[in-house]
């Protein structure tokens, strides 16, 4: 007993170390301006999308509510990974706080799991417009907007709050040296020193819960809407339905993809060094990538572009 409590103040206590990418110091200057840039890029797009979405009246529509939310999302998902991935590339001490690290897990599980929720929700919201238009307006209520944006966030932080108190209840006795370049829930589990199996199972149920039920809804939704294209006559009109689609599936298949990979694995397969360039891809390439699929796929968008600029820009120089 003593000696189980005697981990458990060991592992409060200690701090971890955030072992990122084994380089040498001028790759790492090199890769803090590269993925320094990238995270530029990734604000700005996501910003603008937020800004144009707010600022136009021809985008508030139920879509592009769900747009600027999702990209709030995609917002705060990069500040809370790729700030502290970019101070470690310069940083001397890589050291984290137990405290810190389950702040960072919490806030990556929930951010991640309501992009997850909101993804969904779009796909429900594409196939009310195109399987049921002339019921559109009535279904997709900006009560029942609310409603579905209230339930994701709700659902996801909450479910983070338990799985990441599950994870920290664990001792950490041994090594404190995270391979991965934040606080990972596979890396973290590695560091324990009892079983884990319960929490393995947990782990697996809760990213059942997150990724795997709304990726069956949004196949599912796609079915449907599938379905409601091939009966379009028209080749302008099958167009037009399809191309308010194609930008929602990709981003959707970019980030279950790869959540799916890292996470619905038993951990005897996990391959930490692996499973750190595939997070790397969906925590700083694919969010970057998200604004400029939506904008060059998306009239409406380049439309709203185009005169907020001519509103806020042309009209100043006349």
């Amino acid at each position: 007993m003593l000696i189980t409590v005697s981990r458990q103040n060991k592992s409060m206590d200690a701090d971890f170390v955030i072992l990122g990418f084994h380089t040498n110091e001028i790759l790492q200057i090199i890769c803090f301006a590269f993925f320094l840039l990238m995270h530029l890029i990734t604000l700005l797009g996501h910003l603008a999308i937020v800004f144009i979405t707010l600022v136009d009246p021809a985008l508030h529509i139920p879509m592009y509510f769900f747009l600027c939310n999702l990209s709030f999302i995609e917002v705060c998902y990069t500040l809370v990974i790729v700030r502290q991935m970019l101070v470690n590339f310069l940083a001397k001490s890589r050291r984290v706080s137990l405290t810190a690290c389950a702040t960072q897990m919490y806030f990556f599980i929930a951010v991640g799991g309501d992009e997850c929720f909101l993804l969904a929700v779009m796909a429900y919201d594409r196939y009310v417009a195109i399987c049921n238009p002339l019921r559109y307006t009535l279904i997709m209520s900006r009560n029942l907007c609310m409603q579905f944006l209230a339930v994701a966030y709700v659902s996801a932080f909450t479910i983070s709050l338990g799985l990441t108190s599950l994870i920290f209840s664990l001792p950490f006795c041994g090594s404190h040296n995270i391979n991965h370049f934040f606080c990972d829930i596979p890396p973290v589990l590695f560091l324990a020193c009892s079983d884990t199996h319960t929490n393995e199972v947990a782990v697996f149920l809760v990213c059942a819960m997150i990724l795997l039920v709304p990726l069956l809804l949004i196949l599912v939704s796609y079915v449907f809407i599938a379905n409601s294209i091939f009966r379009i006559k028209s080749f302008e009109g099958r167009k037009k339905a399809f191309s308010t689609c194609v930008a929602h599936l990709v981003v959707a298949m970019l980030h279950y993809g790869c959540a799916i990979f890292i996470y619905i694995r038993p951990k005897a397969s996990y391959s930490l060094d692996q499973d750190k360039v595939v997070s790397l891809i969906y925590t700083n390439i694919t969010p970057m990538l998200y604004p400029i699929i939506y904008s060059l796929r998306n009239k409406e968008v380049k439309g709203a572009l185009r005169r907020v600029w001519e509103r806020k820009f042309v009209s100043m120089e006349t």
